[in-house]
């Protein structure tokens, strides 16, 4: 009775959730309100009278529609490995030579390369319990309320001798059709646009309010499977047909063939036709076929011996440069950027790209009114390589780099002999290098707050709430009535007003270094931040400390040294941090107890996105232990650390031997050292 009980709640709990999950999170019911009302009063009744069976869970227990993800990490049952690169046919005809080495006779299964965000799906008794992040390949991070909102997906899956438990693996994506009128909406709300689908994606899926998701049109395809209990397979192929009969969705944009010579073919193809595709592409999957194959070939710590992604160069497009203008940033460099006509490459719309300074214009041989190479550098950053002369017809004209600041009119000049930027010495109040500091002291980089965003930053300074960052820590709600940009419509103070003290009251304790970076002091970006926190543990030690005393700090150095002690000897630099300190910001380290020094002397790479560590934080780690981040394997280089997608790092690293670890190796390494692995 016990048993029949306990079943009951269990069932009558999930039944409610999940309605609950519909109405609140999908705005899609399934049931009527009077149908709810009886199966909340059923249990209602039930937990009344058993009172022992009462769950923690219980949607009782909970306001309704507080549905929040918290991305939770947990261990995938079975690990999920990453894929080898190939980069021309060289390079995959010798991933063949070494396959066909094994005695099996094999064919091939190839797949377009979906450029999303890898996912792995659990599903026991046909019902979908958890969905986890790749995270480091052993921990993801729980995303499972997210990825129901995606109608693609069953949360049950259908068909006859359902395997008892089956982990799937896939790929979640944002269709390419629906990826410019996000950003659309993004920009008319004031809100960053995404700098590609994937990116899109990965921030769509990662957020704590499911509804936000469930806003955003992702799709997902399934291509692997991970643990399974009873489900026996003999190709990947036949694998993809019995996914697809359980509902789930595959791809049809895979062929197998039987010669590495019909693989090159489909290869070719993809690369012609990338922009057919519903989704992005970055390459080609290239599979053994047979699963007993698989097997005798193996895996590497990281990745099967018997797939591998041939990556296509990254894209290339032309366009007319209409025009070269200048911008100028916190640090008061002057950078010139290209205005083109919009144009389509790797997934986005560009308009415009850096040219980085008048030499590189001069060095590339680019003329306004040219017809232009135009790339994404790693498929992100526009770059324009340079101009097609060919098509050129006498009217195009020459840039010349402007004499005085667009915004603030001052006379540009090199800042430092053999300086090939110019820049804009008013660095006071300058409206521009004013602006793009306010804006850095919100970033991530930063103090990341927020709300504080270029928007924010602008409006700041225009409605003169603020002369300059020294008072950014001394605004009220009072202060920011006076400006439309935090007000709502009908006059009462808005939430991102609200939002902005707290942030701005939280960022208040944030570690030392950031705060040092926050200062924007030329060349003190995070490692050195770090560095100078560490070694003086508050701002006045470094303040006066001598020239000789900073250059000598690993990681710092005597460049660094000299921009360190030219930005404390302004006056108004110094006035910047005694208004932040009055107005309770921390100059010194809260960190009371120095970490212990395990890999002191220790120079480390780290590439490719970890789970437990931000950019910044992962420098933290290895610097507050005494080790060196670096930005480059070297021969020099003491051990590479490997996150998710790594780069062209993790091939340099194994050409010169460097030891390669893995997320959990590399905590191991920051607890114990060397001596721990």
């Amino acid at each position: 009775m016990s048993a029949e009980i306990r079943h009951q709640i269990q069932e009558l709990c999930e039944e409610i959730t999940d309605h609950q999950f519909k109405y609140y999170v999908l705005d899609a019911p399934t049931i009527s309100d009077a149908g709810f009302d009886k199966l909340w009063n059923q249990l209602l009744d039930l937990e009344k009278k058993y009172p022992q069976y009462k769950l923690e869970s219980s949607p009782t227990l909970q306001v309704g529609g507080g549905f929040s993800t918290s991305f939770t990490q947990h261990d995938h049952i079975e690990k999920m490995m990453s894929l080898d690169n190939v980069f021309d046919s060289g390079e995959l005809d010798t991933w063949f030579d070494r396959i066909e080495k094994s005695e099996s006779k094999n064919t091939w299964l190839c797949e377009v390369k979906v450029d999303g965000l890898a996912i792995n799906l659990l599903y026991e008794e046909g019902r979908l319990t958890r969905a986890l992040t790749r995270g480091n390949g052993t921990t993801g991070e729980d995303v499972t309320l997210n990825i129901k909102t995606i109608k693609s997906v069953p949360t049950e899956l259908s068909g006859k001798n359902l395997p008892a438990t089956l982990e799937v693996r896939g790929e979640v994506f944002f269709p390419l059709q629906s990826f410019d009128d996000l950003n659309d909406s993004l920009e008319e709300s004031g809100k960053p646009r995404f700098a590609n689908p994937r990116n899109a994606a990965a921030g769509s899926l990662r957020q704590k309010d499911p509804r936000v998701t469930a806003s955003r049109p992702l799709s997902m395809v399934v291509h692997g499977i991970g643990a399974s209990d009873g489900l026996e397979l003999n190709s990947q192929s036949a694998a993809y047909e019995i996914l697809k009969g359980f509902g789930l969705p595959t791809s049809t944009r895979y062929k197998v063939v039987t010669t590495p010579a019909e693989v090159s073919e489909f290869v070719a193809y993809y690369a012609d036709h990338r922009h057919d595709v519903e989704h992005e592409i970055d390459g080609i999957v290239i599979k053994v076929n047979e699963i007993a194959a698989q097997k005798e070939l193996g895996f590497t710590t990281r990745a099967p011996k018997w797939a591998i992604a041939y990556k296509y160069p990254p894209e290339e497009v032309t366009t007319k440069l209409l025009d070269i203008k200048v911008s100028v940033g916190r640090t008061g460099r002057v950078t010139p950027f290209g205005f083109m006509e919009p144009v389509r490459v790797a997934g986005s719309t560009v308009t415009n790209a850096t040219l980085h300074n008048a030499q590189e214009v001069t060095r590339k041989g680019i003329l306004i009114g040219d017809v232009v190479i135009l790339r994404k550098a790693g498929d992100v950053i526009p770059e324009i390589l340079g101009p097609v002369i060919e098509k050129r017809n006498g009217n195009e004209r020459a840039f010349e780099m402007p004499t005085n600041c667009p915004d603030c009119g001052s006379t540009l000049r090199a800042m430092s002999e053999g300086d090939i930027d110019i820049r804009c010495p008013n660095a006071q109040s300058c409206p521009a290098q004013l602006r793009e500091r306010i804006y850095y002291i919100g970033s991530r980089a930063a103090l990341d707050i927020d709300v504080l965003g270029y928007e924010a930053a602008n409006a700041l300074l225009e409605d003169k709430l603020i002369d300059d960052e020294s008072a950014i820590f001394s605004l009220t709600i009072s202060d920011l009535k006076k400006s439309k940009f935090f007000i709502k419509k009908d006059g009462e103070i808005g939430a991102n007003a609200e939002k902005l003290i707290a942030g701005l009251n939280q960022a208040k304790s944030r570690p030392l270094w950031r705060i040092l970076v926050a200062l924007s002091i030329r060349h003190v970006g995070p490692t050195a931040a770090q560095a100078l926190a560490n070694r003086f543990g508050n701002i006045a030690d470094i303040e006066r400390a001598t020239l000789e005393e900073l250059s000598d700090i690993d990681g710092v150095g005597g460049v660094i040294a000299q921009s360190i002690k030219e930005w404390f000897s302004e006056k108004w630099h110094r006035n910047i941090v005694k208004k932040w300190e009055k107005s309770g910001v921390l100059m010194i380290d809260a960190v009371t107890e120095k970490l212990p020094q395990t890999i002191a002397g220790l120079t480390i790479v780290v590439t490719g996105s970890l789970i437990n560590f931000t950019r910044d934080g992962v420098a933290e780690a290895i610097t507050s232990r005494g080790g060196k981040s670096a930005a480059s394997v070297s021969k020099n280089t003491d051990y590479l650390v490997v996150g998710d997608a790594p780069g062209s790092k993790f091939q340099k690293a194994q050409e010169l031997g460097v030891p390669i670890l893995d997320e959990s190796r590399f905590k191991q390494l920051l607890e114990s050292g060397p001596t721990g692995l």
